[in-house]
């Protein structure tokens, strides 16, 4: 078989996005595309697989999202913000209610937030405390700030879910190899973390700013992670790092967006949305590999946009 999709990234967060609007296919045969496409070892490479999926009477179009490893997350807030652009170009509108696969999202059209950067809004959440819905097993039914005695770390966590659960720690410097191994330990689906979770560690860098780095539930250490920058900046505020709606830039090892959450645990988040090649593979699904790439076309003065934006100082904060 054979599939069309586009190469995108948001905040160098890069996807292989398919429009499934009609396309009547199996869970099983969606994973090992998945597995095919954003294998990094094959033809294509990427940290995961979005699609583009039909409306219903309350939402103008959906989004699905597999892991590298063909596992589906609840959401992945750097890839809706492509899938609400494909969306956008696909109906003719600039602002949407998408159905995600456990909540929904409002998403619209924000300004670019440089020249040449297709930029996309989306309000996310609300944010939860509850890790019973996880499930996590700690013997309590939050952790803020505190360690997880599961953990091959004694470092401070503090556990969210926006709708994917995400365990939080604020450090000085980021070590990779500490993330990564307290990464592997919640990726072995403990007895007392059936689902895993994403893992990330955050650095406060002055007033108005925060970097976040992620070891990605069916992924692995991944430049950058939407739902964690979300979910770090909420945790952010919960514990006074940063302030209740007020402007934050969160940046990351693939580039940068803005943010702002508020106490409801709604978040807002800006960011690109950016087109790299379109084309299409040959997919084998019983081996889940891909091969025979065809690239129809390169978008090399949105590549070029967004590499100056990863170098930029400053740009205009998220709109509230």
């Amino acid at each position: 078989m054979r599939i069309d999709f586009i190469k995108c990234h948001g905040s160098g967060n890069d996807f292989a996005l398919v429009d499934a609007r009609g396309v009547e296919r199996g869970d099983a045969d969606w994973a090992a595309i998945a597995r095919a496409l954003a294998d990094r070892r094959g033809a294509v490479g990427s940290d995961g697989l979005l699609l583009l999926t039909d409306g219903d009477g309350q939402h103008a179009f959906g989004m699905r999202m597999f892991n590298s490893d063909g596992s589906e997350a609840e959401t992945c807030l750097n890839g809706l913000r492509c899938v609400a652009r494909a969306g956008f170009d696909a109906l003719g509108i600039d602002q949407a209610l998408v159905h995600l696969k456990t909540s929904g999202a409002d998403v619209r059209r924000d300004p670019d937030l440089a020249p040449g950067v297709v930029t996309i809004g989306e309000l996310a959440g609300p944010a939860s405390l509850d890790v019973d819905s996880w499930p996590m097993h700690i013997g309590r039914h939050q952790n803020v700030q505190m360690p997880v005695s599961g953990l091959p770390s004694t470092r401070a966590f503090t556990a969210v879910a926006i709708p994917n659960p995400h365990l939080i720690a604020f450090v000085d410097r980021v070590d990779d190899a500490e993330l990564v191994a307290v990464g592997l330990a919640c990726e072995a689906a403990p007895d007392w973390l059936p689902n895993r979770a994403n893992v990330s560690f955050v650095e406060v860098r002055g007033e108005g700013e925060l970097f976040v780095r992620t070891h990605e539930r069916g992924v692995g250490l991944t430049d950058s992670c939407g739902s964690a920058m979300a979910a770090s900046l909420f945790a952010a505020c919960l514990t006074e790092r940063t302030r209740f709606d007020a402007a934050v830039t969160l940046r990351n090892a693939g580039g940068l967006v803005h943010g702002c959450a508020q106490a409801d645990g709604m978040v807002r988040l800006s960011g690109n949305a950016t087109w790299e090649w379109a084309g299409s593979a040959a997919i084998d699904l019983d081996r889940a590999l891909a091969g025979d790439v065809v690239v129809e076309r390169h978008f090399n003065e949105e590549i070029a946009a967004w590499s100056r934006v990863v170098g930029a100082t400053a740009l205009a904060p998220v709109r509230r």
